[in-house]
């Protein structure tokens, strides 16, 4: 944030992604398994996680340090038999890079990775079954 007289601006976001991903499991369990620290750690070693609010089942929102800096946030909002998992990044790169590079390549990260956990949590559920 820089101040300019009476303004303050606001540095705007290289970064900035938004994902939505159903998932039909108990919001509870994912919100669990997405409050852990080491699942962000080995999805993203090159970023520190840094948690500034914890809201539960509703989510997390984090500081983020390390090649990006910024913020990011998980907001689990519960629909039918399962959960929508929204993520939000807003962060700059700490060096000189291609924007359009770093959001591709982290927009496709999350996406493979939130996948994964999805197929893991729903695997003893048969497709198109409720939860």
């Amino acid at each position: 944030m820089v101040s300019s007289g009476k303004r303050t601006v606001v540095p705007e976001a290289a970064v900035v992604l938004v994902d939505q991903t159903l998932v039909v499991a108990a919001r509870e369990e994912v919100a669990r398994r997405l409050a852990d620290l080491a699942l962000w750690r080995s999805w993203w070693p090159d970023l520190q996680l840094t948690v500034t609010r914890d809201r539960g089942v509703d989510g997390i929102i984090w500081s983020v340090a390390g090649a990006l800096s910024g913020t990011a946030e998980i907001w689990l909002e519960p629909w039918h038999d399962g959960v929508i998992v929204h993520w939000i990044l807003r962060a700059s790169p700490r060096r000189s890079a291609e924007p359009d590079r770093l959001r591709r390549a982290y927009a496709t990260s999350f996406k493979r990775r939130i996948t994964e956990l999805k197929d893991e949590l729903e695997r003893r559920r048969p497709p198109g079954t409720p939860r």
